[in-house]
């Protein structure tokens, strides 16, 4: 899985940008068949948006905007994580519902 970090008006630092990579692999951790996450995070306007996309062409968008960006990082992580696990309900839900056609019983014979 790739984890791209792209910055507007400025740099991060290393260590900034260790502490996101290591939040969006927690996101793994709930759903193994994500593909990739882009980060991209605006440093003039301090906003944070995480981009994740997983198998099947789904998409998981969330951003928020703080002016201290790891509390910005950590606010849409917990976005992600709700949105994240609700697809893997959703999905597994599906998977275990049974078909709700009747079941036709044949006529009693005398």
């Amino acid at each position: 899985m790739d984890i791209k970090i792209s910055v507007r008006h400025g740099r991060l630092h290393e260590a900034t940008q260790e502490h996101i990579r290591a939040k969006a692999m927690k996101l793994t951790h709930l759903f193994q068949r994500l593909m990739m996450i882009e980060v991209v995070v605006d440093l003039q306007d301090k906003i944070v948006e995480f981009l994740v996309s997983a198998e099947h062409k789904h998409d998981f968008v969330a951003s928020k905007s703080d002016p201290d960006i790891l509390a910005a990082v950590d606010q849409v992580m917990d976005k992600l994580e709700r949105q994240v696990s609700k697809y893997k309900e959703k999905i597994m839900e599906h998977r275990r519902t049974p078909a709700t056609g009747e079941v036709v019983k044949p006529p009693k014979q005398p």
